[in-house]
């Protein structure tokens, strides 16, 4: 397992489980995942001052904490980054990997 994204999510889902006082990271699988989802909305927050106040360094370490919250939470709720990676493949057949794919709209 080269990809860093996924040395961190089994490191992550290592911890899934562990008494809460034993990491970090079990202490935040113990808060459940209202809090997990705040502290990835959190992060997400500090990503986008940084980058507003063009603080390049800032970005980088609160983009290394989004993705660890990330990761977190993809753990929490049972997702592995292969379905992640599934879902960007899908959407790269259809529109290429630079595009968000719109979302649907409402009935009338």
């Amino acid at each position: 397992m080269s990809d860093p994204i996924e040395r961190l999510y089994a490191a992550v889902l290592a911890r899934k489980g562990a008494p809460a006082g034993s990491s970090r990271t079990a202490k935040l699988f113990a808060t459940g995942g209202a809090k997990i989802a705040q502290k990835l909305g959190e992060e997400a927050i500090e990503v986008a001052i940084d980058a507003a106040l063009e603080n390049r360094a800032g970005v980088v370490l609160e983009s290394v904490d989004l993705l660890y919250h990330l990761a977190v939470l993809w753990a929490h709720h049972g997702i592995a980054p292969e379905e992640i990676w599934a879902e960007m493949a899908r959407r790269e057949a259809m529109m290429g990997l630079a595009e968000k794919l719109p979302k649907p709209t409402a009935a009338t």
